[in-house]
């Protein structure tokens, strides 16, 4: 019996992207990449990243330092107890700087190659399987195989599809909801035996219907999770202006008005000893209260800023 499979993008789906990383201090891994990993695993699911490599054929980056790029990957999964089956990858590109990478190839996404070759090689049911990514170019290699489809990106950075180019079966923000919306798909799978098999997402629908009505699959774990981002992000923000509170426009002004609140008191020493001429006490106010112009005027520099 063939073994279903999960297949990864690399970067912006289990890694960060910086780039090109072209070493193996870059590589970090994303929030809930590894427990995402795991919990795949415990579904039955092979894992296989299948990546396009460009930065090989351009000269960025040895094939040697790719591999050692990749058991920093390994490592770091293995420290969070997850682990992949196998990495795919496709070095190739039409426009390489180095001449024996410099073609077209089938394993170069939105291709399928590396899914086909993988599927050949390690006996894998694509019917059965997933690709998951953060690229339009990775949901047409997954429709081509034959696999279901997650695109993952926040709401703010999906794009349609260009015409005749696959719709994704699912959209999520995260590798954490890739993960629910597979378990729901076992779920619905578990109860209804009988219609999974037929079941076809979103891809076959008339292109004339609203797109929007792909969103009470998913539309709650979505909207919790962009919730926690924003929360996250405004906690961050307010950490942000907590360490910026200090400013030289600030402390001028608290230094003026320090001097202001002297002046005052001058002010009120003159008037409390009747030996002292009037004058001592205007001039006292009078510089309290030009002081006291400047205390502001760089308060309101410093929140102008």
């Amino acid at each position: 019996m063939s073994d279903k499979a999960i297949f990864l993008d690399r970067d912006d789906t289990l890694i960060e992207d910086p780039g090109y990383i072209n070493h193996p201090d870059q590589v970090k891994l994303l929030d809930g990449a590894a427990k995402g990993l795991v919990e795949f695993a415990a579904m039955g699911y092979k894992l296989i990243v299948v990546s396009n490599q460009s930065a090989v054929a351009r000269g960025i980056v040895s094939e040697q330092v790719l591999e050692q790029i990749h058991n920093r990957l390994k490592q770091l999964l293995a420290e969070n107890g997850a682990y992949l089956d196998r990495i795919y990858y496709c070095p190739y590109h039409p426009d390489a700087v180095i001449p024996k990478y410099r073609k077209e190839s089938n394993s170069r996404k939105p291709n399928p190659g590396m899914l086909l070759t993988a599927a050949e090689e390690m006996d894998i049911d694509l019917g059965q399987s997933w690709m998951i990514g953060n690229n339009s170019c990775d949901v047409e290699a997954g429709s081509r195989a034959g696999c279901k489809t997650i695109l993952i990106g926040h709401c703010s950075h999906y794009k349609q599809p260009e015409p005749g180019k696959p719709n994704p079966d699912h959209r999520a923000v995260n590798i954490k909801e890739a993960v629910n919306i597979i378990k729901k798909h076992h779920h619905s799978s578990d109860k209804h035996p009988a219609q999974a098999q037929p079941v076809k997402t979103e891809n076959q629908r008339p292109e004339s219907k609203d797109q929007s009505l792909e969103s009470p699959v998913i539309s709650l774990e979505s909207c919790e999770q962009l919730l926690r981002d924003i929360l996250q992000q405004l906690k961050s923000v307010q950490r942000a202006e907590m360490f910026g509170e200090f400013s030289i426009m600030r402390l001028m002004a608290g230094v003026v008005q320090i001097i202001v609140l002297f002046c005052l008191l001058i002010s009120i020493w003159f008037l409390m000893n009747p030996g002292e001429a009037d004058n001592s006490v205007l001039i006292a106010l009078g510089f309290a209260m030009i002081l006291q112009m400047m205390a502001l005027t760089f308060y309101i520099m410093q929140r102008r800023k």
